[in-house]
């Protein structure tokens, strides 16, 4: 199910707080002084002054698409979790660690996959051939493990909250995003003749003929429906996106689908309401269901199957994925070794199983208590903020921070855990294990969705290296893994925790404000709480970001998109802005620092927050992530940032003339006057 985009995900995350007690873990004070570049300018580009030595001296993984410090961290937690699901595999001491261990044992098993060659992947593809009629293939939709061009999902209820809510939207492309059908020139095109390609290689893997012809008409099939989809950034317009409506009304909007038996299929009861999403993808995939032939719908539900579960058939089917995904649009040279594949697979069907294993291993419970006392400090700056922000109303800021005093933060790990127990994990069965766990994550799903909201869910597993905020409980969280240094370290400076975990709490609290965050009030509701004056200067404000970020070509020909990247835009300037204010509230108490290694207090807070960033990618991801992903390249969320924060200039003496120098007139101040 996916993610609605009014949910906020960080792709870094955190850092620690408070005094010093034992050595960092990184030197001199909590970051590498060696990564910088002390022959470039601040002024001239901060990122690179800060990470210049590592840019130019460190090498991407050649199964990685990326390098940087969440890097770094995945890899440890994907060790640690190696070892949980290896001794799983040969001596478990508990009923989760056996299924653990199974699903772990039945992945690596690769002699055991190949010699069942497709034989596993034959009841599936008979099924699909013996679809009757364009209904008959709809309900195979609804079911787990079949694309479609409708997708469903489960989340709070954005209009009455404390329910769940039945979100419709949009689906089934297997290119990255929609412009990657329309866009044109010869780099599109060669994505485009190599996905065809693609997809006729696992066809004929899978033993059909006319391979050519099949591919051909599901790639003009998903061109169809990349054409009536929404951009990325229409779709992060939380007013265009929230349609509730009846089934009824579901049903005049596309009646060539037959919604209540599909939810039925779906393993619902009767609906009273449901939010369709995108309302004109899925009024256009009504009429593609019935002038689409059969035989190109069987084809095109055939191949995403095959497609969708390539990583648990043979290596042939493997390595066509890999070859496609990997290599050609995200320019990663070589497959990750089979057990970090097998760790992310044992992560995602059993995550809260390995996450509690993983918690008792390695997360102290005085990280709670440290991160409480920094969140604190942020509570206490935003409030600060909102209380003395001129642009901004009485009325506006009494709502404001009302909300600010309902803001939950969790950190570390879920109080209760999934129980997977009715999981039934069959060793030496990958692709029935991985069907089975569709479908329990569908049941599991469905058995909540007629209950209140339980905010004690989680949406990430601990062992997960990120971080989010969902603005339907209002809730921040912040996992087991990402909470070690350098972005949570108790015995660093405190201008560096400040500078990069102050910075990204930051962040994810002012999501409960941006430019989606603002929408919806204390309870989750959207509701327009602002007034027409506040209102529009905050628009002011964010509409000179965005014109900003739109002027950054991180790739030739590809700019940032100021709009989809908005939220994390307003959310790093925000986050940096309310981390000083803490920050400030901190000396106060406690006193200045004082200058080490030649930087003052304040140097090392923002220097902190230009490492914490510290990131390198491929240009092929790094293209998918300008098309399609909210979060703006790492460069430009230090670089983009400190440009409009007046600290920074007085801190590193940026003077006009300098690259990034920005006049006052022209910086942009979200929670500061």
């Amino acid at each position: 199910m996916r993610r609605p985009a009014f949910i906020a995900v960080s792709i870094l995350a955190l850092a620690a707080p408070l005094a010093a007690q034992t050595a960092p873990k990184f030197p001199p004070w909590g970051i590498r002084l060696s990564d910088m570049d002390s022959a470039v300018k601040p002024g001239d580009d901060f990122f690179r002054y800060a990470n210049g030595h590592w840019l130019d001296t460190t090498q991407i993984a050649p199964d990685r698409t990326s390098a940087g410090i969440d890097v770094v961290l995945a890899d440890e937690a994907e060790q640690q979790v190696r070892a949980i699901a290896e001794e799983g595999e040969s001596k478990p001491t508990s009923a989760a660690e056996k299924q653990i261990g199974d699903l772990y044992a039945s992945w690596m098993d690769e002699a055991g996959i190949e010699k069942a060659g497709t034989a596993p992947l034959k009841p599936y593809l008979a099924r699909i051939a013996g679809l009757k009629d364009t209904h008959a293939v709809a309900m195979l939709m609804a079911e787990p493990g079949y694309s479609s061009p409708v997708g469903t999902s489960i989340f709070a209820d954005v209009n009455r909250p404390g329910r769940y809510g039945l979100y419709v939207g949009r689906g089934g492309l297997g290119l990255p995003g929609r412009d990657y059908y329309l866009l044109k020139g010869d780099k599109y095109d060669g994505y485009r003749a190599a996905y065809r390609a693609y997809i006729a290689k696992q066809l004929t893997q899978a033993g059909f003929t006319d391979a050519d012809a099949r591919a051909a008409r599901i790639l003009a099939l998903e061109t169809q429906m990349a054409t009536s989809q929404w951009t990325p950034e229409k779709e992060r317009d939380i007013q265009l996106i929230n349609n509730p409506m009846t089934v009824a009304k579901l049903q005049a909007l596309a009646p060539q689908f037959d919604w209540p038996n599909f939810f039925k299929a779906e393993g619902f009861g009767p609906l009273d309401q449901v939010v369709v999403t995108t309302p004109d993808a899925i009024q256009a995939a009504g009429k593609l269901l019935v002038a689409t032939p059969l035989a190109t719908w069987k084809d095109y539900l055939a191949f995403h199957f095959i497609s969708d579960h390539a990583a648990y058939l043979p290596k042939a089917f493997d390595g066509a994925s890999f070859d496609f995904y990997g290599k050609m649009l995200r320019d990663q040279p070589e497959q990750r070794a089979r057990w970090k594949r097998g760790v992310s697979m044992v992560n995602n069907m059993l995550g809260e199983a390995v996450g509690q294993i993983y918690v008792e291993r390695h997360y102290p419970p005085e990280s709670d208590r440290q991160m409480g006392e920094l969140i604190a400090n942020l509570r206490a700056a935003y409030g600060d903020e909102f209380q003395h922000l001129a642009w901004m109303d009485d009325a506006t800021r009494q709502q404001a921070l009302a909300k600010l005093a309902t803001f939950d933060p969790r950190t570390g790990h879920p109080k209760k855990y999934i129980d997977y127990s009715s999981f039934k994990v069959v060793r030496g069965d990958m692709l029935g294990n991985a069907m089975r766990s569709e479908k329990f994550e569908m049941d599991l799903v469905l058995s909540r969705f007629p209950k209140p909201v339980d905010r004690s869910l989680w949406d990430m597993t601990p062992q997960t290296v990120n971080a989010y905020y969902d603005p339907t409980v209002n809730q921040i969280t912040f996992p087991a893994a990402i909470l070690q240094a350098p972005y949570f370290d108790p015995n660093a400076d405190p201008a560096v925790n400040y500078g990069s975990i102050g910075a990204t709490i930051g962040h994810e609290m002012g999501h409960g404000f941006d430019d989606q965050g603002r929408q919806f009030d204390a309870t989750g509701k959207v509701r327009d709480w602002w007034t027409k004056a506040s209102a529009d200067k905050f628009k002011a404000r964010t509409a000179m970001l965005g014109k900003q970020f739109d002027s950054y070509e991180p790739v030739p020909g590809v700019h940032i998109k100021g709009e989809l990247t908005m939220g994390e835009n307003v959310g790093d300037l925000g986050g940096l802005e309310s981390a000083w204010g803490a920050w400030r509230r901190y000396v106060a108490t406690h006193g200045d620092p004082g200058v080490k290694n030649g930087f003052t207090a304040d140097q090392r807070f923002l220097l902190a927050y230009s490492y914490s960033w510290q990131t390198k990618e491929r240009e092929g991801a790094l293209r998918q992530q300008l098309l399609t992903n909210e979060h703006s390249p790492a460069k430009y969320r230090v670089n983009g940032v400190v440009r409009n924060f007046d600290p920074w200039y007085k801190a590193f003496d940026v003077k006009p003339g300098d690259k990034l120098y920005l006049p006052p007139d022209q910086r942009v101040h979200i929670w500061v006057d």
